[in-house]
């Protein structure tokens, strides 16, 4: 296990509906920090959040896999984000993860946005999931996801958790709320992804990508402007704490029966 672990959230105004602009963009931004062990960019980082997946879609083997399997092994680092994934009939707002070596992971977002219609257009996840980078767990989340602190619950699973997200600015207060409250609760780093401008359906975004301690400190964070969020974390530190102050070993033991 290595103690540290730097990982990179990217923020930016995402071209609707134009993934090969999106793309470029994104590699732009990666240029900037070149030694991160992992980048991570918005929920639906190609399209914006549109419930338009049958126009927007693609495939495992599609044009963003390709690329972000290139932008991993051109960077040595992990490269991930959510775009739209049709699977035979079924859309799913997955969260991809892949590594330097070929290696990819993914989670489907579990939690819909059922005020914006997204339970009628996509089929939910039903596996929480982690990927492992240096010896680090680290959670994937997609954006609605945040409000649900049960389907968050470090049960020994996450030293990281990251939620990559389109989080509009009228409901800002909540972002920033719920963001620490997860890092609070789990003893653990949390990074928020989100995007910055005004979307198709006249959405505002305020971005305010983060990265927070274990403890709630800020350690990054960006404003309304297009960026990265850089942060070095510390394996000794995380387990010191944790070790001083145990409140993990009095969680609630349950199981979610519906998955």
């Amino acid at each position: 296990m290595d103690n540290l672990l730097t990982l990179t959230a990217l923020q930016w105004d995402l071209a609707w509906c134009n993934p090969s602009l999106n793309r470029e963009r994104g590699e732009s931004l990666m240029e900037m920090h070149r030694h991160s062990n992992a980048f991570f960019l918005p929920e639906m980082f190609t399209t914006g959040f549109t419930m338009n997946p049958v126009n927007n879609s693609e495939t495992m083997d599609g044009p963003t896999v390709d690329w972000m399997r290139s932008q991993a092994s051109k960077r040595n680092a992990w490269v991930c984000g959510s775009i739209i994934v049709q699977e035979e009939e079924a859309y799913y707002n997955r969260f991809l993860c892949f590594g330097p070596q070929g290696e990819g992971v993914h989670y489907d977002k579990r939690h819909l946005f059922s005020y914006a219609g997204e339970n009628e257009r996509f089929q939910a996840g039903n596996k929480i999931v982690s990927i492992e980078i240096k010896g680090w767990k680290i959670k994937l989340m997609v954006c609605y996801d945040l409000r649900f602190p049960v389907w968050s619950r470090n049960n020994d699973d996450s030293d990281v958790m990251v939620y990559v997200a389109n989080w509009p600015s009228v409901r800002r207060d909540a972002w920033n709320a719920l963001l620490k409250a997860r890092a609070i609760e789990n003893l653990s780093f949390v990074v928020g992804v989100n995007r910055v401008g005004r979307d198709a359906n006249n959405i505002d975004y305020q971005g305010e990508t983060q990265i927070i301690d274990y403890e709630g400190k800020l350690l990054a964070f960006l404003d309304q402007n297009e960026g990265l969020a850089t942060v070095t974390f510390s394996k000794d530190d995380l387990l010191t704490f944790r070790k001083r102050y145990p409140f993990l070993e009095d969680r609630d033991q349950f199981f979610i029966k519906n998955i």
